[in-house]
């Protein structure tokens, strides 16, 4: 079964960084195209607005409005994917979600929750 784990979120100031970490089980990340999602906390997960995401040949995308700010990475050796989240600012404040997804399937973690206090 395909577990992802986000984790390292928290309460930041505004300009402050965090790195988000997605850990997989049950997947080997590095096949995947992974993306980083973002969400209203309470809203449905599923219609989270892409942040960015990584393919598996290493190719990344990123939406515009965390363009220079937000670096996405992956570390196959630990099954992890990462964003690095610089220059933050109050309107950053989601939960982020991973995903990952192939013509068979789809599967997102639970998220983590960043807050950035103005």
């Amino acid at each position: 079964q395909v577990q992802l784990v986000e984790s390292g979120g928290g309460l930041v100031q505004a300009g402050g960084t965090l790195r988000l970490s997605c850990t997989a089980s049950g997947s080997d990340l590095r096949n995947y195209a992974v993306g980083w999602y973002r969400q209203t906390p309470g809203l449905e997960r599923e219609k989270s607005e892409l942040v960015a995401y990584i393919t598996s040949g290493g190719t990344t995308e990123y939406a515009e409005f965390v363009k220079g700010r937000f670096i996405i990475s992956r570390d196959n050796a630990k099954n992890t994917v990462y964003l690095q989240m610089n220059s933050l600012k109050s309107e950053d404040t989601f939960v982020y979600y991973c995903r990952i997804w192939s013509v068979t399937m789809d599967y997102w973690g639970k998220g983590t929750l960043v807050t950035v206090a103005s």
